[in-house]
């Protein structure tokens, strides 16, 4: 693997260690890339929420099982500059590009279930890894990466900038553009959450020319929702009546809505604003599974539809899209390794606006 930079042995890693439900920071060897593989030097790693799930119950299945389970390294949200190109990896790709990348390990990136999400890879045994959860993730300081899943990011989009769309990016975007409306200029849409997903959905519908509205129970999300376009915003917690002052802005209900949650709740809520045969996207993972009607989705009272953070083929679509729109993270930046345990506290108790990463530059 060439290289011009010099690569040291060891790197600093924020790792989850299943002994205590705590995460470390640990010393740890630089990964030697395989043939197809890129190594990249890590720029900024951001904190998703679905990072916390290492630390909760795993009802969903993504953390490692058995006894003596080896720290993880955290995160699966980052960008950085390459410094070395495996001789599998083409010409696409040169030492010195800022690079994102999604996060999937041990795909084909060919078989029927890669084509519709990695995570349903058929080709390997163990099946699809998730960096930060089964596979070592992104939060150290070098990264070995397959160059399937990277892109070279657009002339004038630094990494630092742009490591958040590589997460929330482009399951926030793919959240909005899978909406099944082939017009969606003046159309109502709901956007549940308006936090590190949700304001840049707000983003991404306005730039498609949905009016939105704003829900969530924090008054400095909703006030981070009017920041980014949103036309109402309401507080579903302390705001009783809501639902009719949603139906009554929007002559009848949103034509669509998107959870970006967690929340069993909102799930359940959400179809109260939506007009008959609306959409309910779903996007936010919950832990426990949900219910509904079979009456409400055979008549068409409603629509049920999902999205994700997608496959490496369309990545770029998300990203130029981005760019071209200026839709861009809210992001508080950290410095050091060492801060990782600030911001999972902070994310944690729900006091976060936008995201928050850690710059390596």
């Amino acid at each position: 693997m060439g290289s011009t930079f010099q690569i040291p042995a060891t790197m600093r890693a924020a790792q989850y260690h299943a002994s205590d439900n705590q995460v470390h920071v640990n010393t740890v060897p630089v990964p030697k890339p395989k043939p197809y593989e890129l190594l990249v030097k890590t720029l900024c790693c951001s904190l998703c929420r679905s990072d916390l799930m290492n630390f909760e119950s795993d009802e969903v299945g993504i953390k490692p099982k058995g006894d003596n389970v080896p720290p993880i390294t955290m995160g699966h949200e980052a960008a950085g500059v390459i410094v070395g190109v495996g001789p599998d990896c083409g010409t696409k790709f040169k030492i010195g590009d800022e690079v994102g990348f999604l996060p999937s390990a041990n795909v084909c990136f060919e078989c029927e279930g890669c084509q519709t999400h990695p995570m349903w890879c058929t080709a390997y045994e163990g099946g699809c890894k998730n960096p930060g959860h089964s596979a070592d993730g992104f939060f150290q300081e070098y990264i070995a990466i397959h160059h399937r899943n990277a892109m070279v990011l657009p002339s004038g989009l630094s990494a630092v900038e742009a490591a958040p769309l590589f997460c929330a990016g482009v399951t926030s975007y793919h959240g909005i553009a899978d909406l099944p409306f082939e017009e969606p200029e003046g159309k109502w849409l709901a956007i549940i959450g308006c936090g590190g997903l949700g304001h840049l959905g707000i983003q991404y519908a306005k730039a498609k020319g949905y009016r939105v509205v704003g829900l969530d129970i924090s008054d400095d999300q909703l006030a981070e929702a009017t920041d980014c376009g949103a036309d109402f915003v309401y507080n579903t917690l302390s705001d009783p009546d809501y639902v009719a002052k949603i139906k009554k802005v929007t002559s009848g209900g949103c034509h669509a809505v998107v959870n970006y949650t967690s929340s069993v709740a909102a799930y359940n809520r959400a179809p109260d604003v939506l007009r008959t045969n609306g959409v309910l996207m779903v996007v936010g993972h919950t832990q426990p599974r949900l219910t509904f009607s079979t009456i409400d989705i055979a008549l068409g009272k409603y629509r049920i539809m999902g999205a994700s953070n997608s496959t490496a083929d369309n990545l770029p679509e998300c990203i130029n899209f981005s760019h071209k729109h200026g839709v861009h993270s809210h992001t508080t930046y950290y410095r050091s390794l060492d801060d990782i345990h600030e911001m999972v506290q902070l994310l944690t108790e729900g006091k976060v606006k936008g995201r928050l990463a850690i710059r390596f530059d």
